[in-house]
């Protein structure tokens, strides 16, 4: 069950680029309301209470109880909420203001639970595929996260979107069925460098081999390294 979170805002008349950086540098962002058959409404909020309101959330798109300066609060959702790429400070928001008899098409995230057979025995590797599902609900149905058994799954083998279970009293699973979540992947290339790394240390090391110090002697007497001076010749020079 959607938890439903209260945040408040104010109306906002400025428009454009250059009043949205003014507003960011008080430490509010630009926002909108819209909802179908309702006039969008510009509205600023302060993103230090923003923040706490949705701290512990790891999804964004969440309910909220919208109060806005002048109205009375309205159910929305946290359709989108956009960040500065350098900074991370969140430059703009969109609310989706909804009716909780109404369904509604959101995207959940698919959270991985377990660890496969064919990681744990068969050493392959688990790769992540699809981080969320399209999927339609009840508002007050809606999820954070959908938890996804993935423990059965061995070298070689995926789950699929048609694999996920869900109450289908309260949800429909609008992703296509055959796009793959997770999957085993095998560990090929972690044995070849294995295979490249075992083989490497096979190579024998090669040593030059040093000569007897009588041969090295030898050798040297044979290039004329030990002749000796003529005797008397430095005599004769000296005459």
């Amino acid at each position: 069950m959607a938890q439903s979170l209260k945040i408040s805002a104010a109306p906002r008349a400025a428009k454009g680029s250059s009043s949205s950086r003014k507003l960011r540098r008080t430490g509010w962002f630009p926002g909108v309301v819209y909802g179908a058959g309702k006039t969008n409404q510009m509205v600023q909020v302060n993103e230090r209470e923003f923040r706490k309101t949705l701290h512990g959330h790891s999804s964004e798109h969440v309910l909220l109880d919208l109060a806005v300066e002048g109205r009375e609060a309205v159910k929305v959702l946290l359709q989108d909420v956009q960040h500065n790429a350098l900074t991370g400070a969140i430059t703009h928001a969109d609310f989706h203001e909804i009716s909780m008899t109404e369904k509604i098409r959101v995207e959940i995230k698919v959270h991985l639970v377990g660890v496969p057979v064919g990681v744990s025995q068969g050493g392959g590797v688990l790769e992540h595929l699809l981080r969320e599902v399209e999927v339609e609900c009840l508002p007050g149905d809606l999820m954070e996260a959908i938890d996804v058994d993935v423990s059965a799954l061995t070298v070689g083998q995926n789950l699929t979107v048609a694999d996920i279970k869900l109450d289908p009293a309260k949800y429909a699973i609008i992703s296509d069925g055959d796009l793959a979540v997770a999957m085993v992947a095998s560990p090929t290339v972690e044995e070849e460098k294995t295979a490249d790394a075992a083989t490497g240390a096979a190579e024998p090391e090669v040593i030059k081999e040093k000569k007897p110090e009588a041969e090295a002697a030898g050798d040297k007497k044979a290039a004329g390294g030990d002749k000796k001076p003529a005797a008397g010749g430095d005599k004769a020079k000296a005459k």
